[in-house]
């Protein structure tokens, strides 16, 4: 976000808006890494050596997403997966690491640039995603630990659920600033803190 000052509904810079209470925190989420894997998962060949590569085993159940202190894969259909590290030491070497996959018939692309997120917690979090998207939000229809792709408002979005009032919303950079402005709409009714960025977790 490249505006971070204005008291209004909408502005990026820490501070309490809206309602007085605060039922819900909105942060920019940074991340150093955002590499997408695409292979057959049932294939070994290509299984192991995701595995080999990356350090973990890639998920292979719907809306499923692993973790290592360092990588966390999220799930995002039969042949992909999303994979985001914090530190920038995590995935490092693209092309030796894409051209082991693509002899295991896999493919590799990093879009660390095309993503943009933000982490929304509270008691109120769900609630204001739910404004914008129709996913099922209660934790029968949506674990934690989870990961869901659906929209927000008009546009693409992945959502992963951190913990029972912890989301991660993730959506293309092009519509950052359309989508932070709903965020910040949809907070507003229950007050919202604007905080600092923070790395993905």
């Amino acid at each position: 976000m490249s505006e971070r000052d204005g008291p209004e509904i909408g502005a990026a810079a820490p501070g309490h808006y809206g309602a007085a209470s605060t039922g819900v925190t909105l942060a920019e989420t940074t991340f150093a890494s955002a590499w997408n894997v695409q292979g057959d998962a049932e294939l070994f060949v290509f299984a192991e050596t995701a595995r080999q590569v990356f350090g973990l085993m890639l998920p292979t159940m719907p809306k499923a997403v692993s973790r290592t202190d360092a990588l966390t894969a999220l799930w995002l259909g039969p042949t992909s997966w999303l994979l985001v590290a914090a530190e920038a030491s995590t995935l490092t070497d693209f092309a030796a690491k894409r051209a082991r996959l693509n002899g295991a018939r896999g493919a590799l692309f990093d879009i660390t640039a095309t993503f943009l997120a933000w982490t929304i917690a509270g008691p109120r979090a769900a609630a204001v995603l739910a404004k914008g998207c129709p996913l099922d939000f209660h934790p029968r229809a949506f674990a934690e630990g989870t990961c869901a792709q659906s929209v927000f408002g008009h546009v693409n979005a992945l959502i992963y659920r951190r913990d029972a009032s912890t989301f991660t919303l993730i959506v293309g950079r092009s519509y950052a600033r359309s989508v932070w402005r709903m965020l910040c709409e949809s907070a507003a009714q229950y007050g919202y803190d604007v905080l600092p960025p923070a790395p993905f977790r």
